[in-house]
Parts: C-alpha cells; sequence; structure tokens
C-alpha cells in the first residue's frame, strides 16, 4: 500500500534539512577564520598585509561614501555617482584605481626611506666609533717611539 502524502513531503523535508544542516556545519567548523589564515601567512606577506590594512580602509572608506551619497539621490542608480561602469573608457575609474596605487607607491617609498635612514644612522655610529678607537691607538703611540 502506497503511503499517504504528508509522510512523503516530510520525508522530503527532513532529508533536505538534513543535507542543507550539514552543509552549513561543515562550512562553519571547517572554514578558517580570517586570524588563522593571517597568522598562516609567510613573514613577508603578513608584513604587506599590515602595512597595506590601512589603505584597504581607508579604500572601503571612499566607497561607502559614494554608496550613501547614490542612496540620497533619487535619480536611477546608473546615472548617479562617481562610479563608473567597467564598459565604459572614461578614465574617472581608472584615475581612482591609479590613485589608492600612488598612495600605496607613496607608503612603501616613506617606509623604505625610513629603513635607509636607519641603516644610515647605524653606519655612521659605526664609523665614528671606529675612528675614534683609531684616533686613541694614535695618540698613545708617537712615531719615533719604537716601544
Amino acid at each position: 500500500m502506497e503511503r499517504p502524502l504528508w509522510v512523503r513531503w516530510l520525508k522530503v523535508y527532513a532529508i533536505g534539512g538534513a543535507i542543507i544542516g550539514s552543509g552549513f556545519l561543515l562550512f562553519k567548523y571547517t572554514t578558517p577564520t580570517d586570524e588563522q589564515l593571517i597568522s598562516q601567512l609567510s613573514p613577508e606577506l603578513r608584513l604587506q598585509y599590515e602595512r597595506e590594512k590601512k589603505l584597504r580602509q581607508s579604500e572601503q572608506q571612499a566607497l561607502m561614501k559614494i554608496v550613501k551619497e547614490t542612496s540620497q539621490s533619487n535619480d536611477p542608480i546608473w546615472k548617479t555617482g562617481p562610479i563608473q561602469s567597467p564598459w565604459e573608457r572614461s578614465g574617472d575609474n581608472v584615475q581612482s584605481r591609479d590613485h589608492f596605487a600612488k598612495i600605496r607607491a607613496e607608503e612603501v617609498q616613506k617606509e623604505e626611506l625610513a629603513r635607509i635612514r636607519d641603516e644610515l644612522s647605524q653606519l655612521r655610529s659605526d664609523t665614528e666609533k671606529k675612528t675614534k678607537e683609531i684616533v686613541q691607538d694614535k695618540q698613545g703611540k708617537s712615531w719615533w717611539r719604537f716601544w
């Protein structure tokens, strides 16, 4: 004898719920957190991530500002805001991308200059120490004394 219709639907919903629930639990417990991903990066990539964190945040804030301005307008979304379509050939979109790339390059250059300044000051202090040692050794000895 055939089962009632509600039993078949109950079976469908139970199996579907089990599949969806197991997928959700697998995703939740097997996906690493952001902190775990960052901790597994190589030291160079981790430093680069930390350096560019502020730049990404400022880029996100600029995007949110544009979104807020666009949402307050009564015009359709494709007519408002400075965000251009990627298929359009205007230079505004490229200009904003270049702006953030320029900021990133300036930050890298500043860090490099700071590192070079530190190395230079270290070299200067080392040479000053060596010069003082040489001068003290020469002052203690006279050229006409042999002992």
